[in-house]
């Protein structure tokens, strides 16, 4: 019987399920060899090291979380329906969430950092519009949501059953930044 083929995109899949399923922690090299069926060998082969292998899962989460939030963006409006979108992943799959969210951030080294990073270059754009606010406050407003979201996200993906609260709060936090702003640019 021939050898089976062990590809680099069959490697990051089973380590991302692993991680999706257990948790990263899970993403062992071994585990992942078990999982297909083979040695060691080609997961170093494609990923280097253990290291290496993290990253790819990583970045296949990034891959599935945008994918997720897409699907679930409602274009009448987009602003409000992804950060809904965010509070439904980190309900429904809590180990991508502490995955996606805490990713290394080496790079960010300021909030604006971190809103290149996280938000679309057209997000503010579109909110200034929908608000009357102008881009730079609209920009603001975005990333308070981006910060408020998040950790009502973690509180949601370590097991904290809010109902419709979280929902209900990220949707009041909106109403007082926007006010906030809206005052500020007064």
């Amino acid at each position: 019987m021939p050898k089976q083929r062990v590809t680099r995109e069959a490697v990051v899949e089973a380590a991302f399920q692993l991680a999706r399923r257990e948790g990263m922690e899970a993403v062992l090299v071994k585990n992942v060899a078990r999982v297909l069926n083979c040695s060691v060998q080609p997961i170093y082969s494609y990923c280097g090291s253990m290291e290496g292998l993290c990253r790819a899962v990583e970045a296949r989460t990034a891959d599935f979380v945008r994918e997720y939030a897409a699907a679930r963006r409602d274009p009448a409006d987009p602003f409000r329906s992804t950060g809904m979108a965010y509070l439904e992943l980190a309900r429904e799959e809590p180990r991508l969430y502490r995955i996606f969210f805490l990713r290394r951030q080496e790079e960010v080294g300021s909030m604006e950092e971190l809103y290149r990073r996280e938000a679309s270059p057209e997000a503010a754009a579109g909110l200034a519009q929908t608000t009357g606010l102008s881009e730079e406050k609209a920009k603001n407003l975005h990333l308070h949501m981006i910060l408020y979201s998040m950790g009502l996200g973690f509180l949601l993906a370590s097991g904290a059953d809010l109902g419709e609260e979280a929902a209900e709060r990220l949707e009041e936090a909106y109403e007082i930044f926007l006010r906030q702003m809206r005052e500020e640019q007064e």
